[in-house]
């Protein structure tokens, strides 16, 4: 099967950012959210929702949306907001961050998903939510993708103060790895407090 083609924009002569996160699933670490401006003319063919593309070619692509893009920017919502907030308008509140960082100012936003709240400028009439977005656009393509690598990068890192949970690999995902780490060791710092397992429930527990 042929991968789609990403749409370049929604309407044309019109400044439009395209707006992801990555980690909302995980029991660890933060939320990441991304918000980029294409070049109307921007093309890769690596570019597609990121959950599609290897680590290696993420990689790849991202100091090439850095350099080509005309606005980005990448925001972080620790776990304690995550627990307040709940992760949906974590995510949310994640993306909006992000979109206030971006220079120029975006005239519209493309939202991946069909979630969002209107926000400073940015009214019903201003942004678009799109549900599988990150393979329809490539703003939001390229919005994934920065976020999906940075995150990896924080999760790596807080790996080396836990190396016994396994973050380098499941990325604070609920792996077999990391919920026999938390049986074990307990729930740290970086751990969703709001976030649970069937498998942690306390009955499940050895005595």
């Amino acid at each position: 099967m042929s991968k789609p083609l990403l749409k370049p924009f929604l309407e044309p002569d019109r400044l439009e950012a395209g707006c992801d996160e990555a980690g909302r699933g995980p029991l660890a670490g933060p939320v990441y959210a991304a918000a980029v401006i294409l070049p109307p003319d921007f093309f890769h063919p690596l570019l597609n929702d990121s959950k599609q593309m290897s680590e290696k070619a993420r990689e790849t692509l991202r100091p090439i949306i850095e350099r080509e893009a005309v606005a980005w920017a990448v925001e972080a919502v620790e776990a304690d907001e995550i627990d307040r907030l709940n992760i949906l308008w974590a995510s949310v509140t994640g993306m909006q961050r992000a979109v206030l960082r971006l220079d120029p100012a975006p005239e519209f936003l493309l939202i991946d998903g069909n979630k969002f709240r209107p926000f400073g400028p940015y009214g019903f009439k201003h942004y678009q939510t799109v549900v599988h977005g990150d393979a329809t656009y490539a703003s939001i393509a390229a919005a994934s993708v920065l976020a999906k690598t940075y995150r990896d990068d924080r999760m790596r890192e807080l790996a080396r103060d836990y190396p016994q949970y396994g973050w380098d690999r499941n990325m604070g995902y609920p792996t077999a790895e990391h919920i026999e780490a938390i049986r074990r060791y307990g729930y740290t710092p970086w751990h969703r407090k709001s976030f649970h397992v069937k498998e942690l429930e306390p009955a499940l527990f050895p005595r």
